[in-house]
């Protein structure tokens, strides 16, 4: 089945069908949305979409910092 709704004149969803809430950040890993505009996106005006799609590429990195690791571990001398 085609993604039909998603092929109106409007500003596209941000969804890539990856839909994991990041625990600290509450924020979709797959779009970078909060579940508070996931929910609202069918009932929002275009402005209000283009202004979520705006800053989704400033949301990206308070995911992708990592605090342990390997990395981590050589620094610190334990590995």
């Amino acid at each position: 089945m085609m993604d039909e709704i998603w092929k109106r004149d409007e500003v596209e969803s941000p969804c890539v069908k990856l839909c994991v809430v990041h625990p600290e950040t509450r924020l979709c890993t797959g779009c970078l949305r909060s579940i508070d505009e996931i929910t609202a996106w069918s009932r929002m005006t275009p402005e209000a979409r283009q202004a979520v799609m705006a800053e989704l590429p400033g949301r990206a990195g308070t995911m992708s910092k990592r605090r342990g690791g390997r990395a981590a571990k050589l620094a610190r001398g334990n590995g």
